[in-house]
Order: structure tokens, then C-alpha cells, then sequence
């Protein structure tokens, strides 16, 4: 962030001059600390299940980097006069998460706002020798995404009336999922509001590299297609359309409902891993190769 005054600290090993997913700081030769904080308002009418989400959307940066998560701080705006029951529900939600995890939910804080929004600040650790960046893709290593595309169309779909419950209960299932991974991992990323090209472009730009990627083999929520075709488009896909189309070059005709896809804010996304193609361990969608013209080249479909 540019004209930002910040500390020249050594122990700093991760901070934000690459656009990562989280802050890692060392403490010893054998510790560092992974922390990172987000939040959102709702995006389902349930609560708890909205709590759900939002705790394993928190937790994905910490496991993004490598880390295991240890403790996490509530983070919760709720209206004064809001219903007691549904903030139990929300707070129950995210703790259900947290303990899967196997992550301390130690305090909070909570301000009162007409708006609901929700999330968690959490702390992992891992050894400073094997954390993974964005910056770590390599020329040769294969490109792994661990989860479907399109929590955003379909979350736009539902507000709009369109969506049925079965496309609904699949997003909210992977969207409910943790990212908790072990593998062997180079580089690594995980999806969320820059959608797949957004962060992808992060990554290629922090490596130095440029990301392949097979559209043939991207994998997509059940309906997300449909929906994106009949133009049930969050916002936030356009403004990542503008923000990331100038580093993504896509070779042969990609069907327009497909191309908005790639675009599409994620919530609580995948995990996108770059590894040693022996190393694989998730769908492949694509490689990693030397810098050419573009950050990020799409293959169309056939």
C-alpha cells in the first residue's frame, strides 16, 4: 500500500507488499504467527448457518498460508434492537466451525449498527521455514483449486428468486466447508471476493510467473452456469472484471456465461495451490510456466 507508514521490522516475514492472504510474523526459529481478520454481512437467511460460513471463511487464510489456527476475536455489528435468538444462532454457528478446527474462540467485540455484519480476527502458527505464499508458484508446477466456482451467482440468484434449493444447499455446503489441507504446497492462494482471476493475477504477479489455466477443467457450483447465463451477476463481478481483465488473456472462444464466472466474488472459496505436478492433491486446472505476455492465460473449452 503505497504512502502507508509502517515499521521496518525483520520478523515481518509475510506483510502486505504482495497482496497475501494474511500477516505472518516470526517469534522463534521454529514459530511464526499467521494472523488475519474478515467479515461480511449475511449472504443466507439462516443464522447459524451464516455463522458457519463465516468462521470458515476466516479460518481459510490462515490455512492458506500453511497454518494451523489457535485463536480467534468475534468481530460482530448487530442493531440494538435486533433478535436476541437469531445473534445466538449466528454466535453458535461460527463456534460449531471453531471447534471443528480445532481453534480457541477467546473474546470479541461488538458494536452496535443497523447493518448485520459478522466475522472473526484468527492467529495460527507455522514454522517460518514452510509457509506458503502467493509469491511461491513455480514454472513447471501444476495449478490445484480445491473448491467449485460460483457462491456469487448463486447467492445473486437467491435474492432474486430464481434459485432452486438444491443449488442453494450445494453452495452453502461448500461455502460451509474448512480449507483444511496437508500437502506439499509451493504456492498457494485461496478465493474469495477477487474471484478466480483477481487472485490468480495476484499470484502470478507475486511469483513472476504466468498461470495456465484450462477452462475444460475449472469446476462450477451445480446451477452457477444457468444462472450466470440468465445474468444473475453480483456487483463485485464487475468491478473484478475491471480490475483484473487487463492481466488475462484468453486464447480461443470462451462462452460469455463461463468468462463472467471466472470473474465471480467467492465466499468462503477454494484453496489455489501451486505444486509439484507428482505432489497433486486435489482437481488440477491448469500449470504454471515462465512469464510470457499475460499474468493469467485462459484455454477456452475444446
Amino acid at each position: 500500500m503505497p504512502g502507508v507508514p509502517r515499521l521496518n521490522d525483520p520478523n515481518v516475514l509475510v506483510g502486505f507488499d504482495t497482496a497475501d492472504d494474511a500477516g505472518v510474523y516470526r517469534l522463534s526459529q521454529e514459530c511464526a504467527l499467521v494472523q488475519t481478520v474478515d467479515f461480511f454481512t449475511p449472504i443466507v437467511d439462516d443464522p447459524a448457518t451464516y455463522g458457519r460460513i463465516a468462521a470458515a471463511n476466516a479460518l481459510s487464510d490462515v490455512y492458506a498460508m500453511g497454518g494451523r489456527p489457535i485463536s480467534a476475536l468475534s468481530i460482530l455489528c448487530y442493531p440494538a434492537k435486533g433478535d436476541l435468538d437469531d445473534l445466538r444462532e449466528i454466535l453458535a454457528g461460527g463456534a460449531e466451525k471453531m471447534i471443528e478446527a480445532g481453534c480457541a474462540l477467546i473474546g470479541g467485540h461488538s458494536v452496535g449498527d443497523d447493518e448485520i455484519k459478522f466475522g472473526y480476527a484468527v492467529t495460527g502458527v507455522v514454522h517460518p521455514d514452510r509457509i506458503w505464499t502467493n509469491a511461491g508458484a513455480r514454472p513447471g508446477d501444476v495449478l490445484v483449486l480445491t473448491k467449485p466456482i460460483g457462491t456469487g451467482v448463486i447467492a445473486t440468484a437467491l435474492k432474486r428468486g430464481i434459485a432452486s434449493d438444491g443449488h442453494v444447499e450445494a453452495s452453502i455446503e461448500s461455502m460451509s466447508r474448512l480449507n483444511r489441507i496437508e500437502a506439499e504446497v509451493h504456492g498457494c492462494t485461496d478465493i474469495t471476493g477477487f474471484g478466480l482471476m483477481g487472485h490468480a493475477r495476484e499470484m502470478a504477479l507475486a511469483s513472476g510467473v504466468t498461470l495456465e489455466i484450462d477452462a475444460a477443467a475449472l469446476e462450477f457450483l451445480p446451477g452457477a452456469l444457468e444462472y450466470s447465463a440468465a445474468g444473475a451477476r453480483p456487483g463485485g463481478l464487475k468491478n473484478n472484471r475491471e480490475f483484473a481483465s487487463s492481466a488475462v488473456k484468453i486464447e480461443g472462444d470462451l462462452d460469455e456465461a463461463l468468462e463472467a464466472l471466472l470473474y465471480d466474488p467467492q465466499t468462503s472459496g477454494g484453496l489455489l495451490l501451486s505444486q509439484a505436478p507428482e505432489k497433486a492433491s486435489g482437481r488440477v486446472i491448469g500449470r504454471v510456466r515462465e512469464r510470457g505476455e499475460a499474468p493469467v492465460v485462459v484455454r477456452a473449452r475444446g
